[in-house]
């Protein structure tokens, strides 16, 4: 899961109104909005807050400042842009890309409990069936980073829970594969191996050897030697797992 916050940067899209959406904006405002949307274009973060700052000062809109938010976001101070971003959703309480944008936020900062509130309230005002399909993606990585968190800290059980929570939202490959040891790591080889099936099943960013990896050692603790050494083995092809699996095919020899 290492590619979570790549993930989530490059979901962090920024969404640049076009000049039709302006017209409906007090004229002086709409004009300093595009020259902002314009400078936000060439790279020009920095100018683009400073228009969008003076086009405030004309009219009050949630477009404003969501634009403003996207151009704080490329300049790394995601703690700013989650409250401007608050300030457009009083403005427009049903702004469903704002609530996407705070949750982005919220997982670059690592702050998953916030991130899944704010997707989650995506998913309840939100009417964009695509936008919610995604979102419920999201929800899922932010179960998943809370999972590798209480792994890497031992507590397995609390591990297990949220990656659960984590496909319950989406058939994640790397959260099954994670949530596979964690099985294991709690004992429970009849969960671990369906888990480990369930991310080779998925995959899609992940290589098949952790998983068969798991699954060996799940059935290692089932006592069916057999299939662990099967699995074991076809772990082994992965340059990633093949020195822990060639370990485990040692011992049952």
């Amino acid at each position: 899961m290492s590619n979570f916050s790549k993930f989530f940067f490059l979901l962090l899209f920024s969404l640049i109104f076009n000049k039709s959406f302006a017209q409906d904006m007090e004229p002086e405002a709409a004009k300093l909005y595009n020259q902002g949307n314009v400078q936000m274009k060439e790279g020009n973060y920095s100018g683009a807050i400073e228009s969008y700052d003076h086009a405030m000062q004309k009219q009050q809109d949630y477009r404003i400042y969501y634009q403003k938010a996207i151009a704080q976001k490329k300049l790394n101070k995601d703690q700013d842009a989650i409250s401007t971003l608050q300030k457009a959703i009083e403005l427009n309480p049903k702004f469903d890309i704002a609530y996407n944008a705070i949750g982005g936020s919220y997982f670059k900062l690592n702050n998953m409990e916030e991130a899944i509130k704010s997707f989650e309230k995506v998913i309840e005002i939100s009417t964009n069936k695509k936008l919610k399909d995604q979102v419920k993606e999201y929800i899922a990585r932010s179960y998943a980073k809370l999972g590798n968190s209480s792994l890497s800290e031992g507590n397995a059980d609390k591990a297990v829970q949220y990656f659960n929570k984590a496909i319950e939202n989406a058939n994640l490959d790397a959260a099954y594969l994670a949530l596979s040891k964690a099985y294991t790591e709690s004992g429970v080889w009849d969960k671990a191996i369906s888990a480990g099936e369930n991310a080779i099943k998925y995959r899609s960013s992940i290589s098949k050897g952790g998983a068969y990896y798991y699954i060996g050692l799940a059935y290692k603790g089932k006592g069916d030697m057999t299939k662990a050494k099967e699995n074991f083995n076809l772990a082994k092809a992965d340059p990633t797992y093949r020195a822990t699996a060639e370990y485990e095919l040692k011992l049952i020899k």
